[in-house]
């Protein structure tokens, strides 16, 4: 079998169904593959996928690099060798990227001298829904002083994102905008914008649910999330402005509380290597990393 760029196709809204019913059979636990952030994400990442032999593989350009996926569905030695040779081709020194631990054992059976190498960058914090939802013991107290301190000093209200607040919701996110500066030079804040705002534009047809507080009757904080796996969720985006001492805590617990009824995990995504965002997501203590490997070839 010999793969090529004609197999390849762009990921489009009209593709939710094909890769829903995908997914039921090969559920994915990285969030980088899942529909909705190819979708969002489309402007930076330019997505693309080809179905061949019952299995897809997912590619994404960013500049000028092309990096591919290892093959969605049934194992298929044949597909991963043409993947890997036609991937060593066109990419750079690290073609095949975000392998889960099972596929990159596989792919050392099938490949012995493949060059698999952990992706710490792109690890995905999991939690139990149940912890961040009622913060227990000492693990969680300074986060449920700060959630309460939250609570004492900010009249608050929770309600779901919905048609009837979407518009307020973009105005929140304008404000996040240019609190944070998204239009400033941060390449990544302003391609999050565009995410973002695609998201809540396609609300309804990503399937997506999200919560909003209110502080002092105007939104203050949002997260949006959807379902992974049967028994995890994985919130995409999780925003809030600085009006209010604590309050993306109180946006974090609020949406473990509604997922807590329905999931034992919350996939919290990964940290991308920034200092500070590991150190807080590690705050919170994950229950298990999903952990990932880059196939490197010598540069």
């Amino acid at each position: 079998m010999m793969l090529s760029q004609d197999d390849f196709r762009p990921v489009t809204l009209a593709d939710r169904d094909f890769f829903a019913r995908h997914y039921a059979a090969y559920p994915q636990t990285h969030s980088d593959n899942t529909f909705t952030n190819m979708v969002c994400w489309n402007h930076f990442a330019h997505y693309t996928w080809a179905h061949l032999e019952k299995n897809v593989i997912i590619a994404s350009t960013i500049g000028s690099v092309t990096r591919f996926r290892p093959p969605v569905g049934p194992r298929n030695p044949a597909l991963l060798r043409s993947l890997v040779r036609f991937a060593s081709d066109v990419s750079d020194n690290e073609p095949i990227g975000l392998i889960d631990a099972g596929t990159a054992r596989w792919m050392k059976e099938v490949c012995p001298a493949a060059n698999l190498v952990p992706d710490r960058n792109h690890f995905e914090y999991v939690y139990r829904a149940s912890d961040l939802a009622d913060l227990p013991g000492k693990n969680y107290l300074t986060i449920r002083r700060q959630v309460n301190k939250f609570r004492k000093n900010c009249t608050s209200a929770v309600e779901p994102i919905s048609k009837e607040n979407h518009a307020e919701v973009k105005r929140f996110l304008i404000e996040w905008c240019e609190w944070k500066g998204c239009e400033g030079g941060d390449p990544v804040l302003a391609h999050e914008k565009e995410a973002v705002f695609f998201a809540i534009d396609n609300f309804d047809e990503l399937g997506l649910s999200g919560l909003a507080i209110r502080v002092f009757s105007k939104v203050g904080a949002i997260a949006l999330f959807e379902p992974q796996t049967t028994d995890t969720a994985l919130v995409h985006f999780e925003k809030g402005l600085p009006d209010c001492e604590g309050i993306y805590k109180a946006i974090n617990q609020e949406t473990a509380a509604r997922l807590a009824k329905d999931f034992t995990y919350i996939n919290r995504e990964s940290d991308l290597g920034v200092p500070g965002l590991r150190e807080a997501k590690e705050r919170l203590h994950p229950h298990h990393m999903v952990e990932v490997y880059s196939l490197k070839q010598d540069s």
